[in-house]
């Protein structure tokens, strides 16, 4: 459905291999054990895929939305904790490449699979508002310090890079923020806390801590002040068509799983195969249709991307609410469909179900999403 060009579907097919082999053999592993699936990423990295997005100048594949998020959808069938973190990664590198005078470094690191990236912005204070950062910088000897707590970061002391938000020195109102590159040894970068979650366990979504980070005007990523544009008209259209793509990847692997189920398990006692009950054909095809109806929203929304028109921002806020609430009802469906052999783990159904739940609780959720649809709808501004 993504159309893409033969070059790029060469480049989404080598990604799908790679994580037929070495992703998807150890994504039940990363689930039972809330392990970092540091294996998955190196693998990705020694493929060149961390460089995926980087510009070609900067030596990375110097790819866009489309192959991103088909890429992102065949990750996500195989380990979604992986995906999620290749999105955040890839989120980081959309900053970087902002301000590439000043991240040239990380840029050539990520394309050569030495650099992970992510992003630090929800705070406990703002909770899901991630654009609303209540941590503000100070400013001492001409150098800031940053001294903010962030309370979901993928990837949190696993990554490399972390672009971090915070308030602006000067700032008068709540969104004048600035945005930082904090690396991963700079002093004051810590863990605060675990992550034991419900699904996407080895994300490593933990609460940091920045304490007294000493960062130069040369780790800005933003002009002082504009860290909301940035948050807003780069990170938060790629944030919203990695995750549906991620989604939609979940919800993929349980449409095959419960295929798969019922095609190859029988009431011995009938000597008939469970895809000859009509009840659960239905079933599997209406999680084909949810599937496909979200993939194909996707793909309209690329589209919209690709060729801005009027329907483009509408689209944009509209992608994640679409696909990750296909998700939860695929997943739903796909545990009802398989039944007990689903819910005592087997064909791991049991960790898409709990896996497409993660989404859908990430700022923006989907209530934040509906609002802020309904406002572009009514002409409001989205934040107020």
């Amino acid at each position: 459905m993504y159309r893409l060009t033969p070059d790029q579907q060469q480049v989404v097919q080598r990604i799908a291999d790679l994580a037929e082999r070495h992703l998807a053999p150890d994504a039940a592993r990363v689930d039972r054990e809330n392990a970092f699936p540091r294996q998955s990423l190196t693998a990705l990295g020694a493929a060149g895929f961390l460089g995926l997005t980087v510009p070609v100048a900067f030596g990375g594949m110097g790819q866009g939305f489309g192959v991103m998020a088909a890429s992102l959808d065949e990750v996500a069938r195989r380990c979604a904790s992986t995906a999620m973190v290749y999105l955040m990664h890839l989120c980081g590198i959309a900053c970087y490449a902002t301000a590439t005078v000043r991240t040239a470094p990380q840029l050539e690191a990520a394309a050569r699979g030495q650099h992970l990236s992510t992003l630090a912005f929800s705070e406990p204070g703002s909770r899901s508002h991630f654009w609303a950062p209540v941590s503000r910088a100070t400013l001492a000897n001409g150098t800031v310090s940053l001294n903010a707590r962030k309370s979901f970061v993928t990837s949190a002391g696993e990554a490399d890079g972390y672009v971090v938000s915070t308030l602006d020195v000067v700032a008068s109102r709540p969104y004048d923020s600035t945005i930082y590159l904090v690396l991963r040894g700079d002093s004051g970068v810590d863990v605060s806390g675990a992550w034991s979650g419900m699904g996407m366990r080895g994300n490593a979504s933990a609460p940091m801590t920045f304490n007294d980070v000493r960062v130069g005007a040369e780790r800005a990523l933003t002009p002082p002040g504009k860290g909301l544009d940035l948050m807003l008209n780069v990170v938060l259209p790629l944030f919203q068509v990695g995750t549906a793509a991620v989604a939609i990847g979940i919800a993929e692997a349980a449409v095959q799983a419960t295929q798969r189920h019922l095609t190859t398990a029988r009431h011995e006692h009938m000597g008939k195969s469970l895809a000859e009950m009509p009840t659960l054909r239905a079933r599997l095809a209406q999680m084909r249709i949810e599937t496909d109806r979200a993939r194909a929203h996707l793909v309209s929304v690329l589209d919209s991307l690709e060729r801005p028109g009027p329907s483009t921002q509408l689209l944009m806020l509209e992608a994640k609410a679409v696909a990750t609430e296909a998700a939860v009802t695929v997943t739903d469906l796909a545990m009802r469909t398989c039944g007990g052999v689903a819910f005592a783990g087997a064909f791991g159904v049991e960790r898409l179900f709990r896996d497409a739940r993660a989404p859908v609780v990430m700022a923006p959720t989907s209530d934040q999403a509906y609002d802020f649809i309904g406002r572009a709808l009514c002409g409001l501004e989205l934040l107020s």
